[in-house]
């Protein structure tokens, strides 16, 4: 559900007290806050944003000029895929650079005359956002400007129209002035920005030790058409896999990574779904699912299995939809009305949970947890929270109903019959 973010008054008031205004002239007479945040095809001389760091203020003007080279702006010898790569790595790598590219993108984006490179620009802010998120202090603003552009397709033509029929200076005369449809409507780029900003601001971006690769930016690329396997809601990822899998009941992915944990012994491995992967095996892993490949170099079960719990983790509605989360936590002590929750469930969620819970009752047997040391209650405390979300803010609520939705899940795991499952695809 899109919430309505802050007002055009409170993001003007947070330009005037954030922005570092800029001076022209040699007068050196200060720019105003609507010019600062206007499409500029010359270069800058320091941040958009206020900073006191020395390496920002350098990288800033640089990473502007990558902003330029990308939405084509600025000639430049590198490919767009390069571009995108340098800078991305520029503000994965260092924090305080990152609401200065976003900062730079909505200028970018802004009074532009030039479709394409208008695109471009909220390619590039949807490819950013699939790697890190801005500062809470930003997020509203970005927020605000993004839901903006939700419904602006015909305000926007028409605002290129107006400006291109008003006097222009001679930089943009120079630019190509091409405002025929070059790919998708400004629209779409919105509304994918605007659900990746939710749950990047959530979820945090890309983490691990490597840096960004090509094939990461392009599949960031990619998702803005085609949902990634992850962070989609169970009908898109069903819809998805109905032409190479038409005949499947699960998701492809959950049973393909459940199967590749056992296939890895899981099941006798201590402390699964308790210790993590690594953190880049677990990326990559990420990127070969998102294209329908399991490779078969992997070793360590741990690798599918954090894979696995992030894929329930980031289910953009969690598998025990929001509207039963108050039934379960009501009935975590309570077996049968435990069991019949589960077959108030929509068709989709109830097989998908009931996959789950069959598959944790492999690792629930007594011969499996003299192995592992992850008994019924650790396997409720360590999948619990990617099947039910708490929706409080109030830290005692949220810290009582961890408690219950542990004690909901592991009734689940000892009492549910989940025997139909096997065979089930």
């Amino acid at each position: 559900t899109l919430r309505k973010p802050i007002s055009q008054s409170s993001m003007a008031d947070w330009a005037s007290k954030n922005l570092n205004m800029h001076t022209q002239g040699i007068f050196r007479r200060r720019i105003s806050i609507s010019n600062m945040l206007s499409w500029n095809g010359g270069s800058i001389k320091k941040p958009m944003l206020i900073t006191s760091n020395r390496t920002i203020k350098k990288e800033a003007c640089e990473m502007f000029k990558l902003v330029q080279s990308y939405m084509g702006d600025r000639q430049t010898r590198m490919d767009r895929n390069h571009v995108a790569l340098v800078t991305v790595t520029k503000c994965w790598s260092m924090q305080g650079l990152r609401d200065e590219l976003y900062i730079q993108l909505i200028r970018q984006t802004t009074d532009n005359t030039c479709y394409q490179s208008l695109a471009w620009g909220w390619e590039l802010m949807a490819i950013s956002l699939a790697f890190f998120s801005p500062s809470p202090k930003f997020q509203s603003y970005l927020e605000g400007y993004i839901y903006r552009h939700l419904d602006s397709d015909e305000k926007i033509a028409q605002h290129i129209k107006d400006l291109k029929n008003k006097k222009i200076t001679k930089s943009r005369k120079k630019r190509k002035q091409n405002t025929e449809d070059e790919g998708l409507p400004i629209s779409t780029y919105a509304k994918y920005c605007y659900r990746k900003l939710q749950k990047v601001a959530i979820t945090g971006g890309k983490k691990g030790l490597r840096k960004p690769t090509v094939e990461e930016i392009t599949h960031a690329r990619n998702a803005i058409l085609t949902p990634s396997l992850f962070g989609s809601s169970l009908e898109e990822i069903m819809l998805r896999q109905q032409d190479m899998y038409p005949g499947n009941k699960l998701p492809w992915v959950q049973t393909q990574l459940s199967k590749q944990v056992l296939a890895l012994g899981g099941e006798q491995t201590e402390g699964i779904f308790r210790i993590p992967g690594d953190i880049d095996e677990v990326n990559a892993l990420k990127l070969q699912v998102d294209q329908w490949k399991i490779p078969n170099g992997l070793s360590d079960p741990n690798i599918p299995a954090s894979l696995l719990k992030l894929w329930y983790r980031e289910l953009e509605e969690p598998v025990i939809p929001q509207q039963f989360y108050k039934e379960c936590i009501s009935n975590y002590e309570n077996p049968d009305a435990a069991v019949a929750v589960v077959q108030l469930l929509p068709e989709l969620n109830r097989l998908v949970l009931c996959y789950l819970i069959h598959f944790l009752q492999i690792f629930a047997q007594p011969s499996n947890v003299g192995r592992t040391k992850m008994d019924v209650n650790n396997l409720a405390m360590v999948m619990a929270p990617n099947c039910l979300r708490c929706q409080s803010d109030d830290p005692r609520i949220i810290f009582e109903n961890t408690r219950k939705e542990m004690s909901f899940l592991r009734m689940l795991i000892v009492h549910l019959d989940t025997s139909f499952v096997k065979g089930l695809v």
